[in-house]
């Protein structure tokens, strides 16, 4: 989780409490819309990630609740963070490039064509 954060703060310029929630609730969403085993094995890869993932969703806003889920819930709590459009795309874009480092380009690929919502990100 370290390596993340700190590459979302350097690359992106999140303060790092704001980047490891960041990470939380995409690694969330990935877990409840993307592809099980491909978003598993990211997840392992990332220590502290089940943590993070657990915070992310004890920490739910009103909002969020009432877009339910999908790409469009994730969006809403990530500005609730404090993030705009251009953040949050360079924080997937980041993550994506975290990915293929970890999993490989065939499994992040995987990931981004099997969740609803993320190609327009990739």
């Amino acid at each position: 989780m370290e390596e993340l954060v700190a590459r979302l703060a350097d690359k992106v310029g999140l303060d790092p409490s704001v980047a490891e929630k960041t990470v939380g609730i995409v690694l969330e969403f990935l877990r409840n819309e993307g592809p099980a085993e491909p978003v598993q094995q990211l997840i392992e890869t990332i220590p502290g990630a089940e943590a993070a993932i657990q915070a992310a969703a004890g920490s739910r806003g009103g909002l969020a609740r009432l877009m339910g889920g999908g790409v469009m819930a994730m969006g809403s709590r990530l500005m609730g963070l404090g993030l705009g459009i251009g953040e949050i795309q360079n924080v997937a874009r980041e993550l994506f490039r975290f990915g293929r480092d970890k999993i490989g380009a065939d499994q992040m690929g995987a990931i981004i064509a099997g969740t609803p919502g993320l190609r327009q990100f990739a």
